[in-house]
């Protein structure tokens, strides 16, 4: 039997729509294989409930398929789905690394990215790739057609998690269709911004990246509260505040000395307007570990 723990993910930060994302120190999930003539799937942990075991409609599932890898695989969530945190893409990525070694693939990380990201298009309908790459890679990943370019970084960060639902089939819903060319060039400036904050680990580069109009507002309309809980976290000394992936998890970078101010102000500012959370105090960390049981 192998372990694996992935961590939970940001992708997108705002600029980087379907491009950036981040590996997160906390929370993770944790995947056990093992071999077997087919693969049979057990889901516990935090929403696990909402979670198929039919390894058809299973992300996992999918990895398994792709790597001809049948197993039992046990899943324990610690990253809840439909948060923002790439649920899907963290138990994803750790059957991936698990499998791989399981049946000695010899596949490296970077060729693993695809193959979670398969998993992905159970959730999604697409097989994205902005949350598996900073699961199975650690640090700052950006994510292009032509492959998978990653950064370590270590940058204080809360996640904060309300108690609601976003799908991400609905987020992507409300993509717009076009930007003007001005949001575009202002976009592009951003990103370019953020990934130099993430080479030089500088949080007020890597907040003042983070700024979008494109696709950004229309997502925050999904997300009671979200307004008040950015302005709230920016004055308590965020550098940057945005929307986690497809939500409703809300991403803060920030300096360590302020990490724990931002993480209570958030969980205050919801409940005011009557909604419960959770913050995660955290930093941008390492990717999915395998351990040999």
């Amino acid at each position: 039997m192998l372990t694996v723990r992935a961590p939970a993910t940001s992708a997108n930060l705002g600029s980087g729509f379907d491009v950036f994302g981040v590996a997160l120190g906390t929370p993770a999930d944790v995947v056990r294989v093992e071999r077997a003539p087919e693969t049979r799937i057990s889901v516990i942990g935090a929403g696990s409930q909402y979670i198929p075991e039919d390894p058809n409609q299973n992300t996992v599932g999918a990895v398994a398929d792709a790597l001809d890898a049948p197993a039992h695989i046990k899943i324990d969530k610690g990253v809840r789905p439909s948060s923002g945190l790439g649920s899907s893409a963290a138990s994803a990525a750790a059957a991936a690394v698990a499998l791989n070694a399981l049946y000695d693939r010899g596949l490296s990380r970077e060729e693993l990215v695809p193959v979670a990201a398969e998993g992905e298009a159970l959730v999604s309908g697409e097989a994205h790739a902005d949350n598996v790459a900073p699961s199975l890679l650690g640090g700052f990943t950006i994510v292009t057609d032509d492959g998978v370019t990653q950064v370590d970084a270590s940058i204080p960060v809360v996640a904060c998690l309300p108690e609601m639902s976003v799908s991400t089939r609905d987020a992507r819903g409300v993509v717009p269709d076009s930007a003007t060319l001005e949001d575009v060039v202002d976009t592009v400036g951003n990103a370019a911004t953020l990934a130099v904050g993430m080479t030089r680990d500088d949080p007020a580069l890597v907040g003042r990246g983070m700024e979008d109009a494109i696709v950004t507002p229309e997502r925050t309309a999904l997300i009671d509260g979200y307004a008040q809980v950015r302005d709230a976290a920016l004055e308590a000394g965020a550098t940057g505040v945005t929307v986690s992936g497809a939500g409703p998890g809300i991403l803060a970078v920030c300096h360590r000395r302020d990490q724990a101010a931002i993480a209570s102000t958030m969980i205050d500012t919801f409940d005011a307007v009557g909604i419960e959370s959770r913050a995660y105090q955290t930093r941008i960390g390492e990717g999915a570990t395998l351990y040999r049981d």
